[in-house]
């Protein structure tokens, strides 16, 4: 059960603080909070919530608020309520009427916030941010179509670019190899053993692990500062032996306690880790006989089974270990239009995200900007029905000189350097706001995650719009016959959020 009540929000001089000066209207919570659609969160947010049962839940503003902060202060859960507790401009931003020294909710609470909103929240507030950018040239476009001044095409001209890539964005885990994995797995299950056999009263011999043996070679292996193939094949094997002796051990004393007809001991997040540590033992298995690193849905990480090694061949990191990101960027904003955690070639998402780009503006581009693995020839053969260009070299032999002029030349170029513009949205996201280090543990939360990401770094670019955008609206309005309104309103109101509440957002 959720409560919302769309007000107007108060002006900063209204805003009640325990200080003597009132706070300034230029601070950059203040300027963000005209810009963020809270009404358009509320009603998404309000959608997955119970009207009728349940206790009162927290203000749809409050949840995207402690979100964005979130992500543009780079702070962890618990460094995000108490930024808040600490700074009235930002419980302004949250749109709270006063100034509290209260936390404004239970840090643990972020997470079910995660599972609630979901990737598709924040999609569809993309979608509305790229949409309120190009709605006056999508209505005119639309507009000239539907009158019939283009009744030779059976739909609009192509128009506007598109770029498109992917990227990985790196879960925060520890680097896993073969060793630490199969070790870890022992001390899960060395732990298991020691709960069952205190579970059964401690009666009879405890099952041997030979664990003080295997954490003395463990150490001494992993002191090395060079390990030789034939090292590390050796260690692997000892620890293969651990794992299918204490799997073995925990195997017979379940049984025990089924034929005893007691309750199952185990929990169900010791059951979740058992049967991860089943798979792993057995991929394990088959790499060491096969004398391979690669096998099929590979686990890399006994808390998060889900993640994928990531093949990338970037120079830094040639393996990656996240989920993988297919983005295209849409008049300085971007859309995460498919996350996966396999790997998989990113060319055969260029189709739909084309379509997307059709269904969000009425109108396909009139050129995509990609790198060369999107120019397969199935690509260009799709693209060159619908009247789209490509950004990448023709196939077959080079063109005479005499054939590509000096213009066409400086177009290709100028088209291929602006596809690096996406390029600049990944390092922004990495670097500016650990894009690359994704500390939620679950996959719902991790593409929650990411996604707010992409959403913020999107409201920082609308915001520098946002402004020019108001001003040719206003421009847009004038030339249409209705001065004398909008300088009444103007004399009433002149402040920014007056004119504001006047146009609409």
């Amino acid at each position: 059960m959720v409560k919302y009540e769309s007000t107007k929000q108060l002006t900063i001089e209204e805003f009640r603080t325990p200080f003597y000066r009132k706070l300034s209207a230029e601070n950059r919570w203040v300027k963000l909070s005209q810009v963020v659609p809270w009404d358009r969160f509320a009603k998404i947010y309000m959608e997955v919530m119970d009207k009728k049962i349940g206790r009162p839940g927290l203000s749809p503003r409050i949840v995207l608020g402690a979100l964005i902060i979130k992500h543009l202060k780079k702070l962890d859960d618990r460094g995000t309520i108490e930024e808040i507790q600490e700074n009235p401009y930002m419980q302004y931003f949250l749109g709270l009427e006063e100034f509290t020294t209260e936390e404004i909710f239970d840090a643990s609470l972020f997470v079910e916030i995660r599972k609630r909103i979901g990737k598709e929240s924040f999609d569809i507030l993309n979608e509305q941010l790229i949409k309120s950018v190009s709605w006056e040239k999508d209505k005119k476009r639309r507009e000239k179509w539907e009158k019939g001044k283009e009744k030779k095409e059976e739909q609009p001209k192509n128009k506007g670019k598109m770029q498109a890539d992917a990227t990985v964005a790196d879960q925060y885990i520890k680097y896993p190899t073969d060793t630490n994995l199969l070790n870890e797995s022992r001390k899960k299950l060395e732990g298991m053993i020691d709960n069952l056999y205190a579970q059964q009263g401690k009666t009879g011999v405890k099952p041997r692990t030979y664990r003080r043996i295997l954490d003395k070679a463990y150490l001494q292996h992993s002191k090395k500062r060079k390990k030789t193939k034939t090292e590390i094949r050796k260690m692997n094997h000892r620890l293969l032996e651990g794992v299918s002796r204490d799997i073995k051990h925990v195997d017979r004393m379940l049984d025990d306690f089924e034929k005893k007809g007691k309750q199952f001991p185990l929990t169900k997040r010791e059951l979740r880790y058992l049967w991860i540590i089943r798979t792993v033992y057995m991929q394990q298995v088959e790499m060491y006989k096969k004398k391979t690193h690669k096998i099929a849905d590979r686990i890399v990480s006994l808390h998060q089974p889900h993640v994928r090694p990531i093949v990338r061949g970037k120079e830094k990191a040639r393996v990656e270990f996240g989920s993988k990101l297919s983005v295209s960027l849409d008049q300085g904003l971007t859309r995460i239009d498919k996350i996966s955690w396999d790997a998989y070639n990113e060319s055969g998402d260029l189709k739909d995200q084309v379509e997307k780009y059709k269904e969000l503006h009425g109108y396909y581009p009139e050129v995509v900007q990609v790198d060369k693995i999107y120019a397969t020839r199935e690509n260009r053969r799709w693209l060159k029905e619908r009247g789209i260009r490509i950004t990448a070299s023709p196939l077959g032999r080079h063109a005479k000189k005499s054939a590509v002029n000096y213009y066409q030349k400086r177009k290709r170029k100028r088209e291929a350097i602006e596809r690096n513009a996406i390029e600049g949205k990944f390092g922004q996201g990495k670097n500016g706001y650990e894009l690359n280090r994704i500390r939620a543990r679950l996959r719902e939360t991790s593409e929650s995650w990411i996604s707010c990401i992409f959403f913020v770094m999107n409201l920082l670019r609308y915001e520098k719009i946002y402004f020019w955008f108001f001003f040719y609206r206003l421009f847009s309005r004038l030339r249409t016959g209705i001065f004398e309104n909008i300088f009444l309103k103007v004399t009433m109101q002149p402040s920014y959020v007056g004119l504001n509440d006047y146009f609409g957002k």
